[in-house]
């Protein structure tokens, strides 16, 4: 059995989400994989090795924050939010949303190329920033170094970089006079970089990441690719489920994103191509999302099944309860 979640947003990592799972199949006597999983948002950093190198870099503010990242083997992998998150600031209401620059980011990658890095994952999710990745790009000190390396950015999302500004800048603060300001200064920036580097950004897809630091990235010559895909790639996730008759999955909420290249609906299809079957254990499920996609992983809701209690213990023990049951139902054929 194969224990591939993502985290329960608030309450447990992937990787306690997925050491319940895995408690449950040792109470059982049935072997597990425990392959902890994330979509490149928050949390893509301790799937892809953990931070183990810290920069001083300039936060989304001005205020120098210590930003963790990951170096081995010459691949960085840079999370963001460790450096231009939305936390760093206080949430919505700390934050400048016009002010808010991603320099620091851009500083890590910089940083990754002075250690001599081959190629760099940038991990998106949790920004503070609707600055188009302007910021970055005026960190990175010569960008041409960038042309060396393999440059990946993981993308959670599929939003155009001119509507990051309706997207995405009310949830970090932003007032609607300040939505219209931001979504100006995009389509000027859109503007500059295909006049600078020759690549029209306004139509890649997921390039609104981040506040459209993905699109900067992009006129920068790195490839925005589905962050779960990036995830899969570098853990060998696809050739894990090929050998395994059974995945679990979970995350905190099941909804309509789910199933939009996040963690449950990615885990999903790359057990469907396998023909593997999967099961989701989540936390809640919203009433919206659609009944085929909760059946499609054969859905279940600790807060339907036990109640709603968000500590992590007692998480923790509905996940073990409920993967119990599951899996006493998959042998009898349920």
């Amino acid at each position: 059995m194969l224990a591939a979640s993502d985290k329960f947003k608030g309450t447990l990592t992937a990787a306690q989400a997925c050491a319940a799972i895995g408690h449950a199949c040792w109470e059982l006597g049935i072997d597990c994989t425990e392959m902890p999983m994330a979509d490149g948002g928050e949390g893509t950093l301790a799937i892809l090795g953990g931070p183990n190198r810290r920069t001083t870099v300039t936060g989304p503010l001005g205020d120098p924050v210590e930003a963790e990242w990951h170096l081995s083997n010459g691949v960085a992998v840079i999370e963001m939010a460790r450096a231009s998150g939305l936390a760093l600031v206080g949430g919505a209401e700390g934050n400048d949303p016009v002010a808010a620059s991603t320099q620091g980011t851009g500083e890590l990658i910089d940083t990754a190329l002075d250690f001599g890095a081959r190629k760099i994952i940038v991990c998106l999710g949790g920004s503070a920033t609707t600055d188009g990745g302007y910021g970055a790009l005026r960190a990175i000190s010569t960008p041409a170094r960038l042309k060396a390396v393999e440059f990946l950015v993981a993308c959670d999302v599929e939003t155009l970089f001119v509507d990051a500004a309706g997207v995405f800048a009310p949830q970090k603060g932003a007032s609607p006079a300040q939505v219209r300001l931001l979504r100006g200064r995009l389509e000027r920036l859109a503007q500059l970089y295909g006049s600078e580097h020759g690549i029209d950004v306004t139509s890649i897809p997921g390039s609104g990441a981040a506040g459209g630091l993905a699109g900067g990235l992009a006129a920068l010559g790195a490839t925005l690719l589905p962050g779960f895909d990036i995830v899969a790639e570098e853990t060998g996730f696809d050739e894990a489920v090929r050998a395994h008759d059974l995945v679990i999955t979970g995350e905190g909420l099941l909804d309509a994103t789910s199933f939009d290249g996040k963690v449950v609906g990615s885990v999903r299809d790359y057990a469907a191509e396998a023909g593997v079957p999967v099961r989701a254990v989540v936390g809640d499920i919203d009433p919206d999302t659609e009944p085929g996609d909760i059946a499609s992983v054969n859905a279940r809701s600790l807060t339907a099944e036990h109640g709603r209690d968000e500590s992590i213990n007692q998480t923790m023990r509905c996940i073990e309860e409920t993967v119990t049951g599951l899996l006493r139902g998959f042998r009898e054929g349920n």
